[in-house]
């Protein structure tokens, strides 16, 4: 099938409105711009023993929610109890140790560790060691900082 000069015309002429409407939805793009987050600029404030500063909030480009903050607890401190909910979590150990339960398993994690949940696996983390624990959480999923 052979298409002509002139239905070719009229299907560009089609096209240029669509791809104004592809423009607009690009600059209404509400997803999380590239920035940085100097540490001393982060407010703070304390929950259940917990002081917590929040760094981000909101969704990526790609639609997930996403969440990221940072936590010091105190020695013995937890910020709440066991819980589950729909998105995943995962959490950067930067001072201190703590136990991170996962379905009822303990695991310790010191500097440098990494735990992760799946989405609705109950999960608790605590400090046990002598000195303040301090760690990011990164939620990602539905309802992630909410």
């Amino acid at each position: 099938m052979s298409i002509t000069r002139r239905e070719t015309c009229c299907l560009l002429a089609a096209l240029f409105p669509m791809a104004a409407g592809l423009e607009a939805l690009a600059a209404e793009d509400s997803s999380l711009p590239s920035a940085t987050f100097p540490f001393d600029k982060l407010p703070t404030h304390v929950s259940n023993n917990a002081e917590i500063r929040p760094v981000l909030k909101g969704k990526l480009a790609t639609g997930e929610s996403l969440e990221l903050h940072e936590t010091t607890l105190p020695p013995g401190g937890a910020p709440h109890g066991a819980h589950h909910h729909l998105h995943s979590e995962m959490w950067l150990i930067r001072e201190g140790t703590v136990e991170l339960t996962i379905k009822g398993a303990s695991h310790l994690l010191g500097p440098g560790s990494v735990g992760f949940v799946h989405s609705n696996e109950e999960h608790g983390i605590k400090n046990i060691g002598t000195s303040p624990a301090t760690y990011f959480v990164v939620a990602v999923g539905p309802g992630a900082g909410s």
